[in-house]
């Protein structure tokens, strides 16, 4: 059956890096799942993402395009189930510089989670970005768990300004992998060598203007020499 070619080029959005940085959002309620992404430009985001730091100059990240509607909709139903009934207790207590009051509260954040929840599947590429390790025994202690880490996020942050640049929107979430063995064996990933980082939804956006966020005064988090000197 004949698909009418969709245009995909709005052409770069010509932000300055200042823009960049301050502008890529957690995009969920504002994905468009009706227009496909072309592989290209996401070869195109992981070429820059290639660009990225990696401890010892190892490279031993991998990006996971997950495209197929079935195997989507099965990936999606992990991440849905990892949300609803995780696998193990999940700690969500404990510091936070977020108001979860007036119009900075928890509904604004939990209504787009709802709105994800609902479309997930529909989102035409769910990326899951993989390091390669010896033996999960890595992420066992701190120290070696920071360089592991630490030897991806770079490259997936990098992807994800990338794909910004390009009017694609992003979010990093993670609750598929309480059922990260299930997702590797959908994804035929060598569960013992290789650890899942994250699910990222991929899209065009709704839009393309987005605001810097709402956050504390810079000086807040800033300590010089001691900790004690933030003020």
């Amino acid at each position: 059956m004949f698909q009418p070619e969709i245009p995909h080029d709005r052409g770069p959005l010509n932000l300055t890096p200042d823009e960049l940085l301050s502008t890529t959002r957690a995009v969920r309620r504002r994905l468009d799942v009706t227009r496909p992404v072309p592989r290209e430009v996401l070869l195109d985001c992981t070429r820059l993402a290639q660009q990225a730091p990696s401890g010892r100059n190892r490279q031993r990240w991998d990006f996971v395009f997950v495209t197929d509607p079935d195997r989507r909709r099965a990936l999606a139903d992990l991440w849905r189930r990892g949300l609803t009934s995780p696998a193990a207790p999940q700690a969500h207590q404990g510091p936070s510089r977020h108001d979860f009051t007036a119009e900075a509260g928890w509904h604004a954040i939990a209504d787009s989670l709802r709105h994800l929840v609902d479309i997930l599947d529909q989102v035409p590429v769910l990326l899951v970005p993989c390091i390669r390790v010896g033996s999960r025994a890595e992420l066992d202690d701190p120290a070696t768990q920071a360089g592991t880490w630490g030897s991806v996020l770079p490259a997936v942050w990098s992807f994800m300004l990338a794909a910004r640049s390009r009017g694609l929107g992003t979010v990093w979430t993670t609750p598929h992998l309480n059922y990260e063995r299930q997702a590797a064996t959908l994804l035929g990933l060598p569960y013992e060598t290789t650890v899942q980082c994250a699910l990222i939804p991929v899209a065009w956006t709704i839009g393309t203007e987005f605001k810097p966020a709402r956050r504390v005064p810079v000086t807040e988090v800033v300590h010089w020499n001691h900790w004690q000197s933030a003020q």
